[in-house]
């Protein structure tokens, strides 16, 4: 097991990538705070079925992370475990489509909140605890749309092209006390999110793509993964696109 006895926080469990991570985190050993934006009972179930399958504990730890006090709580809860903290997946994220000129100043500053300023102050928060062990991997999700461009999300392609600023420079700050940051770059995946745009537009990206595919989330957990093991020990400030061939 490539985790045995680490412990991992992750962010945006309840679905997608991060419902995939949990899972593949789990398999290799790693307890984990799964970080909800609410409970959820299916996903109570299934965390459960992983703790009796993989003998791990997975513990919910819940809060919008639109409101900075409950970040900051849930910061706090999981300090108060007193255990060590080795890996941050910093996964949550949203968007909210919309050609340039239509984009409202609310829409944009409720993408940055979701997709970096808060995911950054989670970052402080539990990079501080790292810090006392002297080591860590920290792992943000950004996107392919941050390094190219996309039409119609100009909001979420700057926060995420954000994300990968600011890994870059955490990665400088934090290697001298032994933690790595680096960041995913995931192309088109197919997850609940991708199923709400349009069958045109997807298979356009498909297209764009030399494996003329989605991918699946447990493709970007894999990459996650390796981020998170010693496999990866002379990586950091790096942003690894994980997007088919996408040109």
């Amino acid at each position: 097991m490539l985790l045995k006895g680490k412990n991992a926080v992750i962010t945006g469990c309840l679905r997608g990538i991060g419902k995939a991570t949990v899972e593949l985190f789990a398999s290799q050993g790693a307890n984990i705070w799964a970080c909800c934006q609410f409970q959820d009972a299916a996903f109570d179930q299934y965390s459960s079925e992983l703790q009796r399958q993989y003998g791990v504990w997975i513990t919910p730890v819940f809060f919008d992370l639109t409101n900075y006090e409950q970040v900051k709580s849930a910061a706090k809860t999981i300090m108060a475990a007193k255990q060590p903290i080795d890996i941050l997946a910093n996964i949550a994220g949203m968007t909210e489509d919309a050609w340039f000129h239509m984009v409202a100043m609310e829409q944009m500053k409720r993408v940055f909140e979701v997709n970096f300023f808060a995911p950054i102050l989670f970052t402080q928060y539990i990079t501080k605890l790292m810090s006392k062990q002297k080591k860590g991997s920290v792992i943000n999700v950004a996107s392919i749309s941050a390094l190219d461009g996309n039409s119609g999300q100009l909001s979420y392609s700057s926060a995420k092209a954000a994300v990968i600023g600011a890994t870059k420079t955490l990665s400088a700050e934090l290697a001298p006390i032994g933690i790595r940051v680096n960041a995913i770059a995931p192309g088109v995946i197919s997850t609940e999110m991708t199923e709400k745009v349009p069958e045109e537009k997807i298979n356009k990206f498909i297209q764009k793509s030399d494996l003329k595919r989605l991918g699946l989330p447990k493709e970007v957990a894999e990459v996650m993964l390796f981020l998170a093991t010693d496999l990866s020990s002379y990586i950091t400030g790096q942003v690894l696109r994980v997007d088919g061939g996408m040109n």
